[in-house]
């Protein structure tokens, strides 16, 4: 019996209804559920559906590296924890900079510097603090650069395990977005084992296309049974679309972890 929990964004299944009925869907259906930003959302009516709320965007501006920005990161960050802290969402999750709504980075980066690896380090310690101090997790989720996000500063999964291995506190893991890894750096198997311990969260995607698991090349069941043997207790997310049927699809997803 694998020890992980298995959790959806709602983002992105579920599209012809509203995002509470799609939540309640989600929940009805015994997954976890995922968020993106909350500042468009009815927070109190999120928490009366009642669902188990895994991860959420855990910021609304700034990046890691340039210091007015740094301020505003670190400031919605800390209101980001309030509303974690109104829905029991334990994780809260970060990229290396803000993205616009097209998931593009707000200041694309060409070249990251030694002086920005250090300012990200000196940031994330601040953040990881924001987290101990309220007991959630803050996670710092990798991405790709071919594909979906050109331009992203610290995007590799490498890059995103290296910030967490510096700033070693509890209060940062990170999110090991597989889809994205695949496209990027691919050796999933071996690229959760090196990360190990550092990993708050596991989100899946098959390749091409960003649907669910058993759509592409990616061979999930796999990866499902490397994560029981490394003994993984955290959360396996869906981020991604539906090929079809959603209820279909989150099967299909659920079929792919079940060992």
């Amino acid at each position: 019996m694998a020890g992980y929990q298995l959790s959806v964004c709602a983002e992105m299944v579920f599209l012809e209804l509203p995002f509470i009925e799609r939540v309640k869907r989600i929940h009805e259906l015994g997954f976890g559920v995922e968020i993106w930003g909350w500042a468009n959302k009815d927070i109190a009516a999120l928490a009366a559906t009642g669902a188990r709320f895994t991860s959420m965007t855990g910021y609304l501006s700034g990046n890691l590296t340039d210091d007015a920005e740094i301020q505003q990161l670190l400031q919605s960050a800390e209101a980001s924890l309030s509303v974690a802290a109104r829905l029991n969402c334990p994780v809260l999750n970060l990229h290396g900079t803000g993205l616009n709504d097209r998931g593009l980075p707000v200041k694309p980066v060409a070249t990251v510097s030694g002086a920005m690896w250090l300012k990200a380090v000196d940031t994330l310690r601040q953040i990881a603090q924001l987290g101990e101090s309220a007991g959630r997790v803050f996670t710092l989720e990798n991405l790709n650069l071919p594909v979906d996000h050109p331009g992203t500063p610290f995007a590799l999964a490498a890059d995103t395990l290296a910030l967490v291995e510096a700033v070693n506190s509890p209060g940062l893991k990170m999110n090991l977005d597989l889809y994205h890894a695949q496209i990027g750096e691919g050796n999933l198997i071996e690229l959760m084992r090196r990360c190990g311990a550092a990993i708050g969260e596991i989100q899946v995607a098959d390749v091409p296309g960003r649907q669910q698991p058993g759509t592409g090349e990616i061979n999930y069941r796999a990866i499902a049974r490397a994560l029981q043997e490394m003994g993984y207790s955290g959360t396996v997310a869906m981020e991604g679309w539906a090929s079809g049927d959603s209820t279909a699809a989150l099967q299909q997803f659920r079929d792919h972890f079940t060992l």
